[in-house]
Parts: C-alpha cells; structure tokens; sequence
C-alpha cells in the first residue's frame, strides 16, 4: 500500500494535488460534478481588497499546447470572499484551502492576508507577487527580490499561518527572488505562474486579448515549470509547491522529484473538469508502477541521483 500523504509547514495534505488558483473557483462548482474532498488542498481564486471586474473580452486565446489567459484577478473581493464565499465551501469541502491573496500595494496584500487569516477553513496563505495580466500590481512586486521581500515581510508581520509566496517566470534570477523571500520570513514558495506571451488575430491584425498581452499557461510549460523548482530547490530550505502545465500522474512525480513537496494543477482543470480528481486516482497506481512507497521519499530525489 503506497503512501501519498504530503507535508506544507505543518500541514498534512492526503495527497499533493492542488487545483490552482483561477482554475478551480471556490471548489462548489466543482463539487457539481465530484467529491472534491479527494484533493489535498485546493487554491481559491485570487482575492484582492475591492471587487474587480476584470480585463476587457477577450481573455482567452487557445495556443499550440496550451493557452493564453488575461481574466485579470477578477473577484468579488475580500468582504464577499469571507462573508458568502467561505461558507458556501464549507458546506462542500471539509479540509484546510489554501487562500490566494493579491495586491496592488503592500497595504493590500497585509490587510487581505491579515483578513483571511482569521478564518478556521484556511490553511496556507499564498501571496501572488507574480500576476501578467494587470497593471500597477500583482508581476511588478515579484519582479525584484527587494519588492518580493517587502512584500514578504508585510504579510509576515500581521499573519500566523503558513505563508507560501507565489513566484513569477518572468524574472532574470528566479532563485534569488526565491531566497529574497525565505530571508524575509517565508515559509515556502509557490510556482510558476504564468510566462508573458500574446497572440496576434491574423484577418483583424491586433491582438487576439483585449489586454493585448496574457499568461502562457499548459504543457507548454512544464519544461520550464520544472527547470525553475529544480533551481528554487537548490537555493532555499523552505518547501515549494509546484505547477504549470501538470497533466498526470506522471508531472506530479516529476515535479517532485525536482524538489516540490506538493503541486497545483491549473490549466488542465479548463480543458477537463475532471482532470485533478484523475490525476489523484492515477498517483498511486504510478507510484507503484514506479517504486515509490512514501511521495515524500522522492522530494527532490532527483538532485541525488
């Protein structure tokens, strides 16, 4: 009998499957269709101090093994996320979720995550310092490791939970903005997000999005996905949660193997409602497939040959 149960600073998850945040609501729509009370975790949509509409149509455009997305951090806001959301989930999901929180200033991110961390339901609190598709916000606190720290340290100060920043591709040295944030108290990182890419509408001659530019998300990246935790791993102690263009079974392994200690699926979750329920199903078949007794034997077991 394998063992999928996975550790987050204290936190035991079943299992290191996370629906990542944009891809998965508040989990009740999901819930529609499966008991979404297999997943370890999951990450609700990114929540800001104000209601936001989001970008102007269109915010999707199909790319070869992937997809193009600039929805834009929209959300009901923090007030709704606490008052109506939460206990709309509690009646469906009845494990720890991991609460995305945003910004567009440092007062920002310390008033929402000092907010959301009051609240029974959520376990980990991830910062997203790493947004492409808004302006004035989100990408450029995850752009420096002197912006990335601030953040960090704000968040820190007014928090108790465990507090996992969410790490941008779009960075020269993404191991250095990594251990920017483990020095300034974090207790683990988050990523990828998004790469920057656009696409171009060829009988219109503009561009595909309304935000002219989005976040590449897909298979596409998954061999970048993985390069970047193979390097955050090697550069902090603290434990990291990884994704992009995760699929199967299979990417979760190999993931971890560069060094996460769990994963979140996102755009897989657009392409097939089911996609993290299977992907749950299949791990313990490919873990004996593979060999595998314990997941957290193998966290960055690739590193050691």
């Amino acid at each position: 009998m394998v063992n999928t149960q996975v550790t987050l600073s204290g936190l035991v998850l079943s299992n290191p499957v996370i629906p990542a945040s944009g891809t998965f609501g508040y989990g009740y729509e999901f819930a529609e269709t499966y008991d979404i009370n297999c997943l370890g975790s999951f990450s609700f949509k990114g929540t800001t101090r104000e209601p936001r509409f989001g970008n102007t149509p269109p915010r999707i455009a199909e790319t070869a093994s992937g997809m193009l997305n600039a929805v834009g951090l929209q959300n009901p806001g923090i007030d709704r996320v606490i008052g109506e959301e939460l206990p709309k989930l509690r009646r469906v999901f009845h494990k720890p979720v991991v609460a995305n929180i945003s910004g567009f200033s440092i007062d920002e991110y310390a008033e929402c995550c000092a907010r959301i961390d009051k609240e029974e339901q959520v376990g980990l609190i991830e910062v997203n310092i790493s947004c492409p598709n808004v302006h004035c916000g989100g990408m450029s606190f995850g752009t420096s490791p002197e912006s990335a720290a601030e953040v960090t340290r704000a968040v820190k100060a007014v928090t108790t939970k465990p507090v996992y920043m969410k790490l941008s591709p779009n960075v020269t040295d993404i191991a250095a903005i990594a251990r920017a944030c483990e020095d300034a108290g974090a207790d683990g990182i988050s990523l990828i997000n998004t790469l920057l890419g656009m696409r171009i509408d060829l009988k219109k001659r503009r561009p595909l999005l309304g935000n002219t530019t989005g976040g590449l998300s897909g298979p596409a990246v998954f061999p970048v996905a993985l390069r970047m935790v193979w390097q955050v791993y090697e550069a902090v102690k603290i434990p990291i949660i990884g994704m992009g263009g995760i699929a199967s079974a299979e990417d979760v392994v190999e993931m971890m193997l560069a060094g996460a200690a769990a994963v979140e699926v996102g755009a897989a979750n657009l392409v097939d409602p089911l996609a993290s329920k299977k992907i749950v199903d299949e791990l313990p078949h490919v873990m004996e497939r593979l060999g595998i007794e314990n997941l957290t034997d193998i966290i960055g077991g690739a590193h050691h040959g």
